[in-house]
């Protein structure tokens, strides 16, 4: 009995029972926060996945800096005291975590004005693209399309261009050669349209009213003279932001197939070989 009351007294043995107990208190906490935003639904996944993921977070760190505090009390002497009068050595360790402070006051900020959500496709400081996989409060964690995940400081995130806010448009351009008459393209570019606005009816963005917001159409010849190749036609459309990948695959195979299908020719490069015109992709291929 004597024994286990000296083991109890000891401050190593004190530190790690209170290590244990909170490591088990961050885990059943952190089981709670995920088993809480599984069972509701008051607000989109997104959101909820972002919000549980700062509520992780945030408890991390409270968690680590109460341990750091408790283990220091144990080595210094009077330590409440030295911590409420701690004068020039408070100032000494602001200045070491003035980078600290900034990336935890930019989490909190990217997530109160609502700039990102985890499964957002981003592109930050208009230097890395790819799609949101945690916000902390230190860190944003960013997965590129080559599987590489980048950890970003949130002291260092001065720009973001968000593609998941509310809604995308579809933005597709095909290059047709000046022999095609436009009238005859526009004509078949607004078949393309019926058909797509029947095939991702689905991804269109609605009103409150489901009405359609911008169906697929024809935006018009957005350049007469695109590389000297030919007229550039573009069709447009308004889908909600979690659909904006798939509308834009299909939308452009349906565009290209049906092209192809009518005969009409797409503007190519062409050089010159013994005065023929040979096109580049097939310089072999003789008249």
């Amino acid at each position: 009995m004597e024994v286990a009351q000296a083991i109890w007294e000891h401050p190593l043995a004190q530190f790690f029972l209170v290590l244990f107990a909170t490591l088990i208190g961050i885990y059943l906490l952190n089981r709670s926060v995920h088993q809480f935003f599984q069972r509701t639904n008051f607000i989109e996944v997104r959101k909820e996945k972002t919000l549980e993921s700062m509520i992780k977070s945030l408890l991390r760190y409270t968690a680590t800096i109460g341990l750091i505090l408790y283990g220091l009390s144990f080595i210094v002497d009077d330590f409440g005291k030295v911590l409420a009068g701690a004068g020039i050595v408070g100032i000494i360790v602001g200045f070491g975590a003035q980078s600290l402070i900034r990336d935890l006051l930019s989490g909190i900020f990217l997530i109160y004005e609502k700039q990102l959500h985890k499964g957002d496709f981003i592109t930050v400081n208009n230097t890395f693209n790819g799609t949101v996989e945690d916000i902390g409060l230190r860190f944003l964690k960013v997965r590129e399309w080559s599987g590489k995940l980048l950890t970003i400081s949130n002291g260092e995130v001065k720009q973001i261009q968000n593609y998941n806010i509310d809604r995308m448009r579809v933005i597709e351009r095909a290059v047709i050669s000046y022999r095609e008459n436009p009238e005859e393209i526009f004509s078949l570019l607004e078949e393309v349209c019926g058909h797509l606005n029947h095939q991702l009816d689905h991804t269109l963005k609605k009103d409150l009213h489901n009405q359609i917001i911008e169906p697929f159409q024809v935006f018009g010849i957005t350049t007469l003279n695109a590389s000297f190749r030919g007229h550039e036609y573009t069709v447009t459309g308004l889908v909600d932001d979690l659909h904006y990948w798939e509308a834009s695959k299909i939308a452009r195979k349906v565009l290209a197939q049906t092209l192809f299908n009518k005969g009409i020719r797409q503007a190519e490069e062409h050089h010159l070989l013994n005065n023929d015109e040979i096109p580049l992709s097939n310089p072999n291929k003789s008249r």
